[in-house]
């Protein structure tokens, strides 16, 4: 694809590693077959930032593969409102298959992720430090099956919902502390 085509707006490519789920559960049983430990973590993921890029990061280092579990659209607007998502799925997808850590993404359009969780079958669990471990969704399905919750901390500064009121204000404060 050429430079000229990237801008006359031409779709995004569907990027490899975006599985429906009958084909990341198929993957993830594969993986465990060679003995890998898969790690599982869901988000909207509509406006990315240097906070969900450590989040994965730090996710990732956690085993051989991480999964990441994408809203859909629809459950973006049902959980955050509209105008939201600001980004549609595929581009969403698009953007964390393009990050290091990140290896695959299925798109769920339930109000959990709890379907995806019992199809992958992680050995850990990630949520944001926004949760208690009792609280995260497909808890006791990842511990059943002899996994782990990990609940990983923000970074400070960072989250979505701040850049979208700095955006709207005009506002762009100090950059914070980036590790």
């Amino acid at each position: 694809m050429t430079g000229s085509e990237r801008r006359s707006g031409t779709a995004l490519p569907v990027p490899g590693g975006l599985l429906d789920r009958d084909a990341l559960a198929a993957r993830c049983r594969e993986m465990r077959a060679r003995g890998q430990r898969i790690v599982f973590t869901n988000g909207c993921f509509d406006l990315l930032h240097p906070g969900h890029v450590l989040y994965l990061a730090e996710a990732r280092a956690m085993g051989d593969a991480l999964v990441v579990g994408l809203n859909a659209d629809v459950s973006v607007r049902l959980l955050k409102g509209a105008p939201r998502p600001y980004l549609r799925e595929r581009e969403r997808a698009w953007m964390l298959l393009s990050l290091r850590s990140v290896d695959l993404v299925s798109v769920f359009s339930e109000e959990t992720p709890l379907e995806l969780i019992k199809a992958v079958l992680p050995d850990i669990l990630v949520k944001g430090g926004d949760y208690r471990p009792e609280e995260v969704v497909g808890r006791e399905v990842v511990e059943a099956h002899g996994g782990s919750v990990q609940i990983v901390s923000f970074l400070p500064g960072y989250s979505s919902s701040a850049m979208i009121q700095r955006i709207r204000e005009g506002t762009l404060p100090g950059t914070p502390q980036l590790p």
